[in-house]
């Protein structure tokens, strides 16, 4: 009786550990919404010289609610799908591990999300911290070009 407890038990833990995981990166609406590139930082700063495109930079955290109202709301928006896609390397970090824990340090991120647009080298040219709706974001996203 205890064996099939703790077996189900597991299983429970292990399925909600991967609906979990699969929420913490921002989903793209039927592609209609913005595209994130799947890569390290390093890779992004690549891809933004050969495109010659500047990085759209979304740092977040898993806890975060406004983090959380942006992947719902205005990621998936299709206006700001287009425009982004057409114009950034759009990359989300998790802003407590790895590059993202690193990028939080090097540009003394203190608040989630912070909306960052960096140039090809990486300098940052714009900055929001917070939530922003699709119009709003549409504006501080036509500051970076």
């Amino acid at each position: 009786m205890n064996f099939k407890l703790l077996i189900i038990s597991i299983i429970f833990v292990a399925f909600n550990l991967n609906t979990a995981k699969a929420q913490d990166r921002p989903q793209e609406a039927d592609g209609k919404g913005i595209i994130f590139f799947d890569g390290s930082w390093q890779e992004a700063l690549i891809k933004s010289k050969e495109e010659n495109k500047p990085i759209f930079l979304d740092v977040w955290a898993v806890w975060c609610a406004p983090c959380k109202m942006l992947k719902k709301n205005t990621f998936p928006d299709e206006e700001v799908g287009k425009f982004f896609n057409d114009n950034f390397i759009n990359l989300s970090l998790d802003g407590e591990k790895g590059d993202g824990a690193e990028l939080v340090k090097k540009f003394g991120i203190q608040a989630y999300p912070s909306l960052i647009i960096l140039n090809t080298e990486g300098k940052p040219i714009a900055y929001y911290p917070g939530y922003l709706k699709p119009a709003d974001f549409l504006e501080f996203g036509k500051t970076g070009i």
